[in-house]
């Protein structure tokens, strides 16, 4: 690496203040920084909070975090296609098939949101911010492995402006980007959202609908067994399969510190809750479904784990967090089970309370503050 640092230091200053491509320095130091942490410290005097987590290392935390449902993802993706082509293949063959059909989306996803970000990093003339890294992924494991490479290119745009940039950038944002992106393409192309559609190249006579969808037409008996929907062997979007390697990966990020704990459990006690009033006055099949299954089912796991954790646009304070977490577990299922046009209800419902969060943390700030006073006024 110390060939290509030196080989750094020697252009630099070309792309410095009165150097011969100055205009490009914003992109240079995007480069620079995601090779190197820059030669940049916090000023030695005065208050500052010191800590060796950055957003380098935040988004890279949870890149890793995401891994293992990426590579089960790939693979599910081949295991579905052969097996409702009712061919055997060997473990690589099916690797191979995923591979081929999972690795262009995450590229263009890349290629459309980074791409993006590098246009507007050089309007504004400063460097490119590293939040799109986490989205980049994000996004192609939320959508179908069958969906048009142009969908994604154009998702993955939208996102960046409409849920980054119009806020201000990385930081800035109210609605997690990468929930705008699946969001856009459910609204604007819900024929590649929905339906059938959740299994690459599946022979025409068989149904590649997932649990949720089985569950919400009345075909309850249909639906997967429980350690199929745990594992992850069923249809469904790219890596919210499978609730064992999310489960793995969102202890990771709770260990890390990255992940809000308080949300993840106030969201499952939410589902919960809520799951218990709809089996006790249950007037149809879905409705009757264990409330614990809804957390095995279709992106459950997933959105409460990676979604409604992210720490921008999420709920700040801990009380506040709690409130936040409660109410996606509450809304996701009720829009679920109650909704018969719309079976998956997390990404509206962590959308919803995005625009929420705000507000929450806003009363308990104003709780505290009365709080003190009215302690403050009791002492004199």
């Amino acid at each position: 690496m110390k060939p290509i640092r030196r080989y750094i230091d020697k252009i630099k200053p070309n792309f410095e203040k009165g150097g011969k491509y100055e205009k490009w320095l914003p992109i240079f130091e995007t480069f620079e920084s995601f090779l190197y942490v820059l030669e940049k410290t916090t000023p030695s005097k005065g208050s500052h909070i010191r800590d060796a987590i950055d957003l380098k290392r935040t988004m890279f935390t949870v890149i890793i975090a995401l891994i293992p449902v990426l590579l089960f993802g790939i693979w599910n993706v081949g295991y579905q296609h052969f097996q409702f082509l009712g061919e055997n293949a060997d473990f690589w063959t099916t690797v191979g098939y995923g591979l081929k059909k999972v690795l262009p989306i995450i590229i263009v996803s890349y290629a459309a949101g980074l791409g993006t970000e590098f246009i507007f990093a050089f309007l504004k003339g400063k460097e490119v911010e590293e939040g799109f890294l986490v989205s980049g992924l994000l996004i192609p494991l939320v959508v179908p492995a069958d969906i048009p490479l142009w969908m994604v290119a154009l998702s993955s745009i939208f996102a960046v402006i409409f849920a980054k940039e119009v806020f201000g950038g990385t930081g800035m944002n109210i609605w997690n980007p990468a929930l705008m992106a699946r969001a856009f393409l459910f609204f604007a192309y819900p024929g590649e959202m929905s339906g059938d559609i959740w299994v690459s190249g599946k022979a025409e006579a068989v149904s590649g609908a997932t649990p949720l969808a089985q569950a919400s037409s009345g075909n309850v008996a249909d639906i997967p067994n429980t350690m199929d929907m745990f594992l992850g062997t069923i249809p469904g979007s790219i890596g919210e399969t499978s609730t064992l390697l999310i489960l793995l990966g969102g202890i990771y990020l709770l260990v890390t510190g990255i992940g809000s704990w308080r949300i993840v459990l106030s969201g499952l006690l939410g589902g919960a809750v809520i799951g218990i009033i709809m089996n006790l006055t249950a007037v149809n099949p879905f409705m009757e479904i264990p409330f614990w299954k809804h957390f095995i089912m279709g992106s459950f796991a997933f959105g409460l784990v990676y979604m409604a954790t992210d720490p921008v646009s999420g709920a700040d304070t801990n009380k506040g967090k709690w409130v936040y977490g409660f109410l996606i577990g509450v809304m996701a299922l009720l829009i679920r089970v109650l909704n018969p046009a719309y079976p998956e209800g997390v990404m509206l419902a962590i959308l919803l309370l995005n625009t929420f969060a705000p507000l929450i943390d806003h009363y308990v700030v104003q709780g505290n503050i009365k709080r003190r006073l009215n302690r403050a006024k009791s002492v004199e």
